[in-house]
């Protein structure tokens, strides 16, 4: 009798892609640490797991949107977006007196210890006096990592407009760089090989890259039906494919099997 494959627990990620138009159509990609076992040297978009944190009943009093007509999960998920990408990028989506924090948000040193564990991210947005700016989040799309993985998430991914007036600058641990880069220009340097993108972040990128600007790319996201992604392995007359739901937006994908694994 053969034996089950053992469970992987599928754990709740959330992701950010940060937009801006000047000087043209770019998101923010920053590139994973090479010492980093899950997708090392990669250009991904900033996020991660959500942590205990993110649920703390405290946010209340610290957030712009997550109201009644959000769930608990949502409201963390979407907060555990906002602290990934000021760990990763220091760039900090809240707003302090009506209006966007602008400038350095915290030093590198406040980053590292919020992304340590050993400073909560609450206490960084309290003492500066802000409230992290969940309207400002559109979804763009959800996806499962296929139950073959060793590591599995259920990953939502956002976007938001950046802050005109904060530089996105990398933490030098999890990230080694972080830079602005127009879609269809990442989608190049991806099919050339000078740059490493992982399917998932490829086949964003690549459905990103259909929007002409920040407006434009969250107008689309917010017309378009969510379609949760898990893709499924299909035997094809080459081969073992990864293809993924036709109606999801992404177009008919049969990605071979061996360059995802």
């Amino acid at each position: 009798m053969s034996e089950k494959a053992p469970t992987v627990e599928v754990r709740p990620a959330a992701t950010i892609l940060l937009l801006r138009d000047t000087p043209s159509f770019e998101v923010l990609m920053v590139e994973r640490h090479h010492q980093i076992d899950f997708a090392s040297g990669a250009l991904v978009f900033p996020g991660g797991k959500w942590h205990d944190g993110d649920h703390d009943p405290a946010w209340a009093e610290h957030l712009i949107g997550g109201g009644s007509d959000m769930d608990s999960d949502q409201r963390a998920l979407r907060i555990a977006a906002i602290r990934e990408v000021f760990e990763e990028a220091g760039v900090l989506l809240a707003r302090r007196d009506g209006r966007m924090v602008s400038g350095e948000a915290a030093p590198m040193d406040v980053r590292q210890a919020v992304d340590r564990g050993e400073l909560p991210f609450l206490s960084v947005v309290r003492d500066l006096g802000a409230k992290l700016d969940l309207d400002s989040l559109t979804v763009f799309s959800r996806w499962i990592t296929p139950v073959m993985m060793p590591k599995r998430f259920d990953t939502w991914f956002y976007m938001a407009k950046a802050p005109e007036d904060q530089l996105a600058a990398c933490d030098g641990h999890e990230t080694v760089d972080a830079t602005w880069i127009e879609p269809k220009e990442a989608l190049r340097k991806a099919e050339t090989g000078e740059r490493k993108i992982i399917f998932p972040t490829r086949m964003n990128v690549q459905l990103l890259a259909e929007a002409s600007s920040a407006e434009d790319a969250i107008a689309r996201a917010r017309a378009r039906p969510l379609v949760t992604v898990l893709p499924q392995i299909e035997e094809r007359p080459g081969g073992k494919v990864l293809t993924l739901p036709p109606h999801a937006g992404y177009g008919d994908v049969a990605e071979p099997l061996s360059s995802v694994m």
